[in-house]
């Protein structure tokens, strides 16, 4: 096993397929694919599952795939401690599609060098946070639970050695078009939101619902839209007079003002709920300078953004 197969390897997880990952690693596919069955006959199981939808760690893959993130990485620091002096340092963060994490981020870049660090920021799905965070892919990832999801998000947390630390708590709000017919009433029902399109962040996995981004997840809601990133997301609530459930944190450095956020009004058989908003890092790890500088932008932006 080498240093180079693991990096393959833990690409493919990345892109997803064979042919992304060779086309971003500049090798041919034949060559990608020799590569990772010596792998996989080394160390005596399939690492990825082929399907024509592309390649899907194992569970026993999704395992190896994790020590060899940690490892990969352990390896590029002592690359830049003692090898490669002229190479940029990293720090990047994994996030659900929250504008203040953004913002926050973005403050965090403002005060270093760009020339001395090679920054990133994720917006991606829950599983793919926690698995970003735990092969140190990401120092920090940003995300919520709620009494929903806590128990499957939290065995993930334990078995990938992961803490949370909680920063806000959130109830239920409806995030929709500030044209939207329901932008101006003082509080939204599940009923009064029926002839419109829910909107939701799409996760990868049979149990998706398990790790929506939007608070009520578990709710039946009759129209509903999948997207993948926030841009889409602001179309639709524009164009469909589509909405979304969320904590209600709108940023308005970052386009906040086209938007509203009406208190969400529970009924009988729809209670509210509490999104429990904060970050994860390696259990056992202390957070960077930059990583710390991150957190406390984060704070700020939280107490200038947040409706309590």
């Amino acid at each position: 096993m080498t240093i180079l197969q693991m990096h393959y390897a833990l690409t493919i997880c990345e892109c997803g397929s064979m042919n992304k990952a060779a086309e971003k690693l500049g090798i041919s596919q034949p060559t990608l694919t020799s590569a990772v069955r010596e792998l996989e006959k080394e160390l005596r199981f399939e690492v990825f599952m082929r399907s024509h939808k592309g390649a899907v760690p194992s569970a026993e893959g999704l395992e190896f795939l994790q020590s060899a993130g940690q490892l990969l990485r352990q390896y590029e620091l002592i690359q830049e401690k003692y090898i490669s002096k002229e190479k940029k340092r990293r720090f990047g963060i994994s996030t659900q599609h929250y504008s203040f994490a953004v913002s926050a981020f973005i403050s965090t870049v403002k005060q270093y060098n760009t020339l001395e660090f090679e920054f990133a920021v994720r917006e991606t799905e829950t599983l793919n946070i926690i698995r970003d965070v735990a092969a140190l892919r990401s120092e920090i990832g940003v995300l919520y639970i709620s009494n929903f999801n806590r128990k499957p998000i939290e065995k993930l947390f334990e078995e990938n050695e992961l803490s949370f630390t909680e920063l806000i708590r959130c109830k239920a709000y409806v995030y929709l078009w500030k044209g939207h017919p329901l932008a101006d009433e003082p509080s939204i029902s599940l009923e009064q939101l029926e002839p419109y399109p829910c909107l939701s962040f799409e996760q990868n996995g049979k149990d998706g619902y398990i790790y929506a981004e939007e608070i009520l997840s578990e709710n039946i809601y009759p129209r509903m839209i999948k997207a993948t990133d926030r841009a889409a997301m602001g179309e639709m609530m524009k164009e469909l007079y589509g909405y979304t459930l969320c904590s209600g944190i709108l940023c308005k450095e970052l386009g906040g003002d086209d938007y509203r956020v009406v208190p969400f009004r529970e009924d009988t058989d729809n209670p509210n709920s509490i999104m429990e908003i904060g970050y994860i890092c390696k259990k056992n790890g202390a957070l960077s300078e930059i990583g710390q500088t991150y957190i406390s932008e984060l704070k700020k932006s939280l107490a200038v953004n947040a409706r309590l």
